[in-house]
């Protein structure tokens, strides 16, 4: 999991470390990565493993990429050929704030997931968790998060491998929302999220209607 010691990334690592699968939390430096995962091991009983985001790519078939959008681009270039081959789930939603709170932002290559495609030739791109609130990720008396997971890609067995990853989290089921060319919008309804939040003082969600 790169960028996996932010709000984001430790709340899917607990949420995936209890439902028994192996998370390796990456982050700028090993040092900082091992910090967070002893921390995280200890706050939920199961064993995590820390890196740097090299030594989390190298670790991981599936690669979630949970970074801040500023070094997004960066990151992806510099890891791509430890990530060729490999399934890269981007969770990461390109979004500017103001006085008059959060907005989605302008991206050359359509959103925060076409970048990624871009950049990772060789890997399987799905773009993937882009709404789901870190605090109640994070909350260990939260045990059914209530929310869908729109899961986006051009791979049909990589769309379906994630939709199960989305599954593993009490309370949250993984939909197909479509081909990556559509990923800008739901990266961008994080933006309306934040603006309901914090009028209603809560962490919603998304649901899908009549999908069984």
């Amino acid at each position: 999991m790169l960028g996996g010691t932010g709000p984001q990334g430790r709340g899917l690592a607990r949420r995936f470390a209890q439902a028994g699968l192996s998370v390796v939390l990456g982050s700028r430096t090993a040092e900082k990565g091992a910090a967070a995962a002893a921390e995280l091991s200890d706050a939920i009983g199961v064993p995590v493993a820390g890196s740097d985001n090299r030594g989390a790519s190298e670790a991981g078939d599936v690669v979630l990429v949970v970074v801040p959008w500023e070094g997004h681009g960066e990151l992806l270039t510099d890891l791509k050929t430890v990530l060729d081959g490999k399934v890269v789930v981007d969770c990461v939603n390109p979004l500017g704030f103001d006085k008059q709170g959060a907005y989605a932002l302008a991206v050359a290559e359509g959103s925060a997931t076409q970048q990624a495609a871009a950049i990772l030739t060789d890997s399987t791109v799905v773009g993937a968790f882009h709404n789901v609130s870190a605090v109640l990720l994070e909350d260990p008396e939260v045990t059914d998060l209530g929310t869908d997971v729109l899961v986006l890609g051009d791979d049909r067995s990589a769309t379906d491998l994630v939709q199960a990853l989305a599954d593993t989290i009490p309370g949250v089921r993984g939909v197909y929302g479509g081909r990556i060319r559509n990923a800008h919008q739901v990266e961008a309804m994080t933006a309306n999220l934040i603006s309901i939040n914090r009028r209603y003082k809560a962490h919603a969600g998304i649901r899908v209607t009549d999908v069984s």
